[in-house]
């Protein structure tokens, strides 16, 4: 007997040959605000410190524990935002927040006292981590199956360039060093988030979105992700992955300035070579996560990628500034490569493995680990990885490795418990 396997169907085009905005409607809405959203947030991330600081003169130290604090609220915020999503409809709850960070953001020039800098930081970094996650919900909802990941993929590519835009045109910010011109840069980021806000009013309402969900059990108020243990297992892993961008926000600079003969200038030549890498090898790395197994194989690949990486930026160590050099630019090569394969896989396991109905669960879960990650990653990298030298990155490397080479058997386990009827 000859058996016959039916191929997938082909994924649809992004973009039209020779344009840069997607053909799907929707999608090309999502390109604006994100690109909006973004331009905002990479003026106010590159002077935040310093506005912090030199402006509102608040000391270093203070700074740090309110943003540690703001963290560790981002991360519990995640959850019942994504929760609300499913009640209420991702598209109402990504809207309201998004207004009502626009205007809470707007707040950091009045502020007078520590207290209330912790208060607004805390209120702020809440509602932009809930955003974060309703949006992922969003973005299973409003996009067609077969292009959600490849979307998220471009869509986070528009993120990287925007960031950077935003980062030059600070620049100027920095250089003036005005208070007004601080003020002004902070109030940007405020409307960019209005105008997300209305954008986002255009995108299509889910159908069962149309009203609010009638009183809930208590049964149907426990979150079904929390006693998903295979998914929670995904999770975490995804949350070891994701200490990459400590590796490569704080590490990769720390570790030239202080631990290598390279040229100090690499440091921004290495956000560039990474922002450059993602914006063309994003949505490519999306091919082959269309099943949650070939998603989990894109992870592993990524992993053994940014644990190479990993290896190359800790050999630098002590060598030549041109040895030094080109080990590095290597070596952030190569993590960059594994970057993009292990989002790509991560988000198609976030979809995939979410359970029917409650997507929005699922995603908040999936985005407080991410968070957890954020706010935990720099401190670790700085003791952890820093303060031992090769033998550190060396550790990191095998870290991150172990956890993109688990996704593949957590994610057989997590398909057999969704294959499993119900008791």
């Amino acid at each position: 007997m000859t058996t016959t396997t039916t191929a997938a169907p082909p994924t649809p085009a992004l973009r039209r040959p020779g344009s840069l905005l997607p053909t799907d409607p929707v999608l090309c809405l999502l390109t604006w605000t994100t690109l909006a959203n973004a331009l905002g947030n990479g003026l106010y991330f590159t002077v935040s410190a310093l506005y912090f600081t030199r402006i509102l003169g608040y000391g270093v130290t203070q700074t740090g524990l309110v943003l540690t604090v703001a963290g560790l609220c981002g991360v519990l915020a995640s959850i019942p935002a994504g929760r609300a999503a499913d009640r209420f409809g991702s598209k109402r709850v990504v809207v309201a927040l998004v207004a009502v960070e626009a205007v809470l953001s707007a707040g950091f020039p009045l502020l007078h006292g520590l207290p209330a800098f912790l208060l607004l930081a805390c209120t702020v970094t809440a509602l932009d981590r809930g955003v974060a996650a309703a949006r992922s919900t969003l973005y299973a909802e409003v996009l067609p199956a077969e292009q959600r990941v490849a979307g998220r993929a471009y869509l986070r590519a528009v993120t990287n360039v925007a960031m950077g835009l935003g980062g030059a045109l600070a620049g100027l910010t920095l250089q003036v060093d005005t208070r007004f011109a601080y003020n002004l840069t902070v109030l940007a980021n405020s409307v960019s988030y209005a105008v997300v806000a209305l954008w986002m009013l255009r995108l299509p309402d889910r159908p069962s979105a149309a009203a609010p969900s009638p009183a809930l059990t208590r049964a149907e108020r426990r979150n079904p992700a929390l006693r998903d243990l295979p998914f929670l297992t995904v999770t975490v892993l995804n949350a070891v992955l994701t200490l990459q961008f400590a590796l490569l926000e704080v590490g990769v600079p720390l570790w030239i300035v202080r631990d290598t003969h390279a040229p100090r200038a690499l440091v921004a030549a290495g956000m560039t070579i990474n922002t450059v890498l993602v914006v063309l090898f994003q949505v490519r790395a999306t091919r082959g996560t269309e099943r949650p197994g070939k998603a989990a194989r894109v992870c592993l690949r990524g992993g053994l990628l940014l644990a190479a990486g990993c290896v190359l930026v800790g050999l630098a160590h002590g060598l030549s500034p041109l040895a030094a050099t080109v080990l590095l630019v290597l070596g952030m090569v190569v993590e960059a490569l594994g970057e993009v394969l292990t989002q790509a896989g991560s988000w198609a396991l976030s979809y995939d493995l979410a359970g029917d109905g409650a997507a929005g669960a699922y995603q908040g879960v999936y985005n407080a680990g991410t968070a957890a990650a954020a706010m935990a990653g720099p401190g670790l990298i700085a003791v952890g990885v820093i303060g031992h030298g090769p033998v550190g990155w060396l550790v990191a490397g095998l870290l991150l490795a172990a956890a993109g080479a688990a996704m593949v058997p957590v994610t057989r386990w997590a398909q057999r418990g969704a294959a499993e009827p119900a008791v």
